[in-house]
């Protein structure tokens, strides 16, 4: 079952480990309580750890796609030297655009 970008602080999704144990996974989230929220505020995102697990990549991966020259993978946010986000709606643009129809002409 795929991770959802959490939205709300208290929600948490239970993920299991490669060992079979459960642990508990949860999104940062953004949100605007006055009224003037921007949809892109407004939408799910992704931690790098919380990426990494969605797309069944090891975390490091992620940070070397942010690093490459020019960068590769999804678009991104730097929030902080070290804290970086996704939006869950570039996450989706981004496996869509790299999606392979067998048979569909090029």
């Amino acid at each position: 079952m795929p991770l959802e970008p959490i939205t709300d602080s208290t929600n948490r999704q239970s993920h299991k480990q490669k060992d079979g144990t459960a642990h508990s996974i949860a999104s940062q989230v953004v949100s605007i309580h006055d009224g003037s929220r921007s949809s892109f505020l407004a939408n799910g995102w992704y931690s790098t750890s919380d990426l990494a697990v969605y797309l069944r990549v090891d975390a490091s991966t992620l940070r070397r796609w942010r690093t490459a020259r020019p960068p590769q993978g999804p678009p991104f946010v730097s929030v902080s030297e070290r804290v970086v986000m996704y939006s869950a709606l570039d996450v989706d643009e981004w496996l869509r655009s790299r999606r392979t129809v067998p048979g569909r002409d090029a």
